[in-house]
C-alpha cells in the first residue's frame, strides 16, 4: 500500500462525492488527521469536505462527538459501539451527508491480548440512516497501521457509499 494508492483513492472519492452533490467529514483517533488530510490534499475538495474532527481522548469524543460516556466505559474507545455513535456524531455536527470514524490501537504500545496492536474499528453513518462497523487487524510499525487504515476507510467508504 503506498501513498499513490492513498492519492487515487482520494481522488475518487472526490470525483463521487461532487458528482452526487454530497458531503464527507471524518471523525479520527488513531489515524489522528491522516484521513481529513487525504481528502483535503486534492484540489477542490472545498466542494465536498467541509470538516473533521480529530478526537484522540475519550473527553473529545464526548464532547465533540456526543459519544457517550456510557458507551466509552463498557466497551472501550476501539470498539463498534463507540466508532457507530463517532460516525453518527460527526455527521450531525458537520451537517454532512456521509461520515467516517476510525478508532484504533496503532502502536508500539497500547495493545491487549483483546486488543493488539493494529486492532481498527471503523464507522460510516449516512444521512439515509445507514451505520455501518468493521474491524480489521493490520500489521506493521505505526506509520504503517495508521496508512492502511486511512486506505481501508476511503475504499469502503467508495465502496459501500459513494
Amino acid at each position: 500500500m503506498s501513498d499513490n494508492r492513498l492519492r487515487e483513492l482520494s481522488i475518487s472519492v472526490g470525483q463521487r462525492l461532487k458528482a452526487s452533490e454530497r458531503w464527507i467529514s471524518c471523525a479520527e483517533s488513531c489515524t489522528g488527521g491522516g484521513i481529513a488530510k487525504a481528502i483535503t490534499d486534492i484540489a477542490g475538495s472545498s466542494a465536498y469536505f467541509d470538516r473533521g474532527f480529530v478526537t484522540y481522548s475519550n473527553a473529545a469524543k464526548h464532547e465533540l462527538l456526543g459519544v457517550a460516556e456510557a458507551t466509552l466505559q463498557a466497551h472501550g474507545a476501539v470498539s463498534e459501539e463507540v466508532v457507530r455513535e463517532m460516525a453518527q456524531g460527526a455527521m450531525h455536527a458537520a451537517k454532512a451527508d456521509l461520515a467516517l470514524s476510525v478508532s484504533g490501537i496503532a502502536g508500539p504500545d497500547g495493545g491487549s491480548e483483546e486488543k493488539p496492536v493494529g486492532t481498527v474499528w471503523f464507522g460510516f453513518a449516512e444521512r439515509s440512516g445507514r451505520v455501518l462497523a468493521c474491524k480489521r487487524q493490520f500489521a506493521g510499525d505505526r506509520d504503517a497501521v495508521r496508512l492502511q487504515a486511512t486506505i481501508f476507510a476511503l475504499q469502503t467508504a467508495l465502496d459501500e457509499f459513494l
